[in-house]
């Protein structure tokens, strides 16, 4: 199974109202195909008087098998519903990747480990 709908079957037990989750590891320095890097919004009002450090930290739990193996990176927008509508249900775009690990090697070559 796809890590992607592994993200998806395992959110299921937050009941959200609105759950997306989006692969962006085309937009970081890995492999064509990949499934390192993504974006879950996630809607629930098991959120409800909650903080957000405590949301993040419910999602985690549910991934933590793929977060410990597979993902290397995962932003999270966590909201109840209430908070969604506020939002009209849009949010901003994930930064820019900046390289990572093999940018910083490429521009500092004296890093590079010897093979």
């Amino acid at each position: 199974m796809k890590i992607k709908n592994l993200i998806e079957t395992k959110l299921q037990s937050l009941q959200p109202q609105f759950l997306e989750v989006i692969n962006e590891s085309h937009m970081h320095n890995v492999a064509t195909g990949s499934e390192s890097h993504f974006k879950v919004t996630i809607v629930s009002d098991q959120f409800n008087g909650k903080m957000l450090i405590t949301r993040h930290r419910m999602v985690n739990k549910a991934l933590a098998d793929e977060l410990a193996h597979s993902i290397h990176a995962l932003v999270l927008h966590t909201m109840t519903t209430e908070e969604w509508l506020e939002k009209s249900g849009t949010l901003s775009q994930s930064p820019p990747c900046l390289g990572g690990a093999h940018a910083s090697m490429a521009a500092h070559p004296r890093r590079n480990p010897v093979m």
